[in-house]
């Protein structure tokens, strides 16, 4: 129902969630979630670039996540992965999204930590999902996409981007 994923990296992500709930709170506290700069339309600001995410979520009040995508930014494709935690949600569920970055003008400040919102629901293979996620450079990423598996999505996370080479 979900499709290919990887159940150990969900393991792997809950056992740092458990271990780090502290450290995640203090992170999305710290960042604030004002700190998500998004435009208030798309007509609000030219988009830097695009992105296309994929992101496997387990969720029963705490929330962890896994995934991976490719950011196309100025004629090139940059492949990142995703891991993350935070508060928010019930169920299990697979994202798959696309949307625009804004503010960014240098692959550099897309690497590294954002602030996550994010909302859905998914029963099976009907849902919908959106995304909202800011870093400290000022980069935001506005997405919406399907969400598949039984969720119900509703919270805060940090979540840590890497680019991969």
């Amino acid at each position: 129902m979900l499709g290919k994923f990887d159940h150990r990296g969900i393991a792997w992500v809950s056992k740092r969630l458990a271990r780090n709930a502290g450290a995640i709170a203090a992170a999305i506290g710290i960042m604030g979630v004002s700190s998500i700069a998004l435009p208030r339309s798309a007509a609000a600001l030219e988009p830097s670039g695009t992105v296309n995410l994929q992101i496997v979520q387990a969720s029963f009040i705490g929330s962890a996540s896994k995934g991976g995508g490719v950011l196309h930014f100025q004629g090139r494709d940059y492949k990142f992965t995703t891991r993350g935690g935070g508060i928010g949600g019930f169920g299990l569920s697979k994202f798959e999204a696309a949307g625009a970055v804004y503010n960014l003008k240098s692959v550099a400040d897309f690497d590294g930590p954002y602030v996550q919102l994010r909302t859905g629901l998914a029963v099976g293979e009907q849902g919908k999902g959106k995304m909202w996620l800011g870093n400290p450079h000022g980069v935001s990423m506005s997405l919406s996409g399907r969400r598949k598996g039984l969720a119900v999505s509703l919270g805060a996370d940090a979540l840590v981007v890497s680019l991969t080479k």
